[in-house]
């Protein structure tokens, strides 16, 4: 079984995971259809002036920009640095200062403690190993400091797209746990267990206004979202099975659309307390 522990697998499995993030324009995606994630998250965790914050899986900076404009400390971590370029710019317009460090959410290269605030806004649930990932959160975290995550929920309509695109998709690697279970309270309780103290779990959604149709969706995620895209490349030369997909995804945003071309995606908002 491929695990943490397992050098020369994981480095090939993370290889992967950078590549797959890096294609289309995540930057894209997270600035403009779920823009209003990142900020939430940073109002949950209560970011102050001065406090040392840690994201993790931060891809372009949903969340690291808007705790760097709210006066914190930011470091900006991602297993796929290509991402960061889109990031330093948005920064730059809005006055935002941080920095940007490549990072693999299993293996933080930071010391024990050393963030008051350690957050992470759809991005640590897609790393392979979830316990791996969680003990990092906890690690890095200092004690009494706080951990935020958004997730998406398995019921919500991004883990109802993975389901839809899971048959169609490269078998996961053994030892990978699916994305959206970090959006299940029981499995987030299980990774972080009583380490940490005053849990607080809600789920909430976020509106989705940016297509007028099923099809539009469809569109944009093959061309922008990075796992969208490498399902498609696996039926490369399968044009009908890639046809099913087509449909299947098409149907699933017109069972979610509210009428108007708008949909709410629920996520799964956690925050904690490291215990003393």
């Amino acid at each position: 079984m491929t695990a943490p522990n397992d050098p020369e697998a994981d480095r090939a499995l993370k290889t992967r995971h950078r590549a797959m993030w890096a294609l289309g324009d995540y930057p894209a995606v997270a600035a403009e259809v779920i823009p209003a994630l990142g900020p939430a998250l940073v109002d949950a965790c209560q970011v102050k002036p001065g406090a040392q914050v840690l994201d993790v899986a931060a891809g372009s900076g949903n969340a690291a920009i808007p705790a760097a404009l709210a006066g914190a400390d930011v470091v900006a971590s991602d297993l796929t640095p290509e991402l960061f370029d889109a990031g330093r710019r948005v920064a730059a317009e809005q006055g935002a200062q941080l920095r940007w460090e490549q990072a693999d959410a299993e293996a933080l290269p930071y010391a024990d403690g050393a963030f008051d605030v350690v957050m992470s806004c759809v991005g640590v649930m897609f790393a392979p190993h979830h316990q791996a990932a969680a003990d990092e959160l906890v690690r890095v975290c200092r004690p009494g400091g706080t951990i935020g995550l958004i997730s998406w929920t398995p019921e919500g309509f991004i883990g109802r797209m993975f389901a839809a695109m899971k048959p169609y998709a490269a078998p996961p690697p053994p030892g990978a746990s699916p994305p959206p279970l970090w959006g299940d309270p029981a499995h987030v309780a299980k990774l972080l267990g009583d380490r940490v103290t005053d849990v607080e779990v809600c789920r909430a959604t976020v509106r989705v206004d940016h297509f007028d149709t099923a099809e539009e969706f469809r569109d944009y995620f093959k061309a922008n979202y990075g796992p969208t895209i490498a399902v498609y490349r696996n039926l490369a030369d399968q044009p009908e099975r890639a046809a099913e997909l087509d449909e299947a995804l098409a149907e699933l945003a017109r069972r979610h659309d509210l009428g108007w071309g708008a949909m709410d995606w629920e996520y799964l908002l956690v925050t904690a307390r490291r215990a003393e």
